[in-house]
């Protein structure tokens, strides 16, 4: 009877004991997220219940299971079990509690300050960070493990004198792994490029969406999205169009008619400007840049708040004055001209009907040996 209600109390005891421990927590941290709703810290920290009752059970279990005269011809590889679960549980719960500090405090952080710019930079200093410290957890964690093993501890010291020949073989092979890592750290902290930001890379515009400590991933204005690695924004140059202050100035460029009414088009786009709100309200103007034989170029400068707004400002504006022009003042729109030519200065004003007149009879003429040019 012994050798049953032994194993069924040390491991039935275990797992109750677990469960019961791990719902007050839970109860716990509920009532402490309900209390404190200027941080989330007690929400994040619920997160972590499952790898938390993982370490609780696996660590009782390890603790009492020689106690438990279970299985005892397996008993060194059931107790060997327990403790990589309990490292592998006890590392999840490690990377769950720093995310939820880490979260904590980037959400304090955009709460104080309202500069786009300076949050876009902490959050993806603190992305970077997370990926750097569960890669760190991740690789003590297999190192623990492997070092239960009695052949691993063996072999460590003949790892350990062929070190420095490894690490330079590494070093080689991986050069460009260390490169792009190297780069992430110099892109996260150098303040570069930041989660948000909008740049134009290789003639593409899009918004940074993702930094790895290998890669950074750009998601154009179509939805696609671009994977480069992150050695490419510090050996090459590229746009950042948030970099400073996020507002910008645009302009918009129409090929128009010599006769275009240049001084009511400025006050059609006072009037467009005024109804658009994505205008900042900050600038305007329009001007004539460049002429043709056949058409002037004008532009409209315009300005907004960031590059999302300046885009709408742009498109609104070209839309609304080319249909204004066409409804209002058609004639201003670039059409071919097949006028007549102007006289010269000081001929008569019945130049151009004589001399036309003249050519038609030319044509008209017989030449010599019968049939007409015409």
């Amino acid at each position: 009877m012994e050798n049953v209600l032994r194993p069924l109390i040390v491991v039935g005891g275990s797992v109750v004991l677990t469960l019961v421990v791990g719902w007050a927590t839970d109860l716990l941290l509920r009532k402490a997220d309900a209390r404190h709703h200027e941080t989330p810290l007690w929400g994040l920290l619920r997160r972590a219940r499952v790898p938390y009752q993982l370490v609780l059970c696996s660590a009782l279990l390890r603790g009492s299971y020689d106690e438990a005269k279970l299985l005892e011809a397996h008993r060194v590889g059931i107790g060997r079990t327990l403790s990589l679960v309990l490292i592998g549980s006890a590392s999840w719960l490690v990377i769950r509690i720093a995310a939820a500090v880490v979260e904590t405090s980037y959400s304090r952080y955009a709460r104080m300050h309202r500069d786009p710019a300076r949050v876009r930079r902490v959050r993806t200093q603190v992305e970077l960070i997370m990926r750097v410290v569960s890669a760190i957890v991740i690789v003590v964690a297999i190192a623990s493990m492997l070092l239960t093993f009695p052949a691993m501890r063996a072999a460590g010291a003949s790892l350990l004198a062929s070190a420095g020949i490894l690490g330079i073989v590494a070093g080689v092979a991986a050069q460009s792994t260390l490169s792009n890592m190297f780069a992430g750290l110099q892109i996260a902290f150098g303040d570069m490029v930041r989660i948000g930001d909008t740049v134009v890379v290789d003639g593409e515009w899009g918004t940074v969406e993702e930094i790895t400590l290998t890669f950074l991933t750009v998601r154009t204005w179509d939805e696609r999205r671009i994977t480069m690695p992150v050695s490419y924004f510090t050996s090459k140059p590229f746009e950042n169009w948030s970099r400073g202050t996020p507002q910008m100035t645009g302009t918009v460029f129409w090929q128009l008619d010599h006769s275009a009414p240049v001084e009511a088009m400025r006050e059609r786009l006072r009037d467009i400007l005024r109804q658009c709100p994505a205008w900042d309200g900050r600038a305007y103007g329009l001007v004539v840049t460049d002429s043709t034989p056949n058409t002037i170029e004008v532009r409209a400068l315009v300005t907004a708040k960031d590059a999302d707004d300046i885009w709408t400002v742009r498109v609104a504006v070209r839309e609304e004055m080319v249909r204004w022009l066409y409804e209002e003042h058609p004639y201003a729109l670039p059409r071919v001209n097949t006028a007549g030519a102007v006289p010269p200065p000081g001929r008569a004003d019945g130049y151009r009907e004589t001399h036309d007149c003249a050519l038609w009879r030319s044509f008209e003429k017989p030449a010599a040996g019968g049939r007409g040019r015409g």
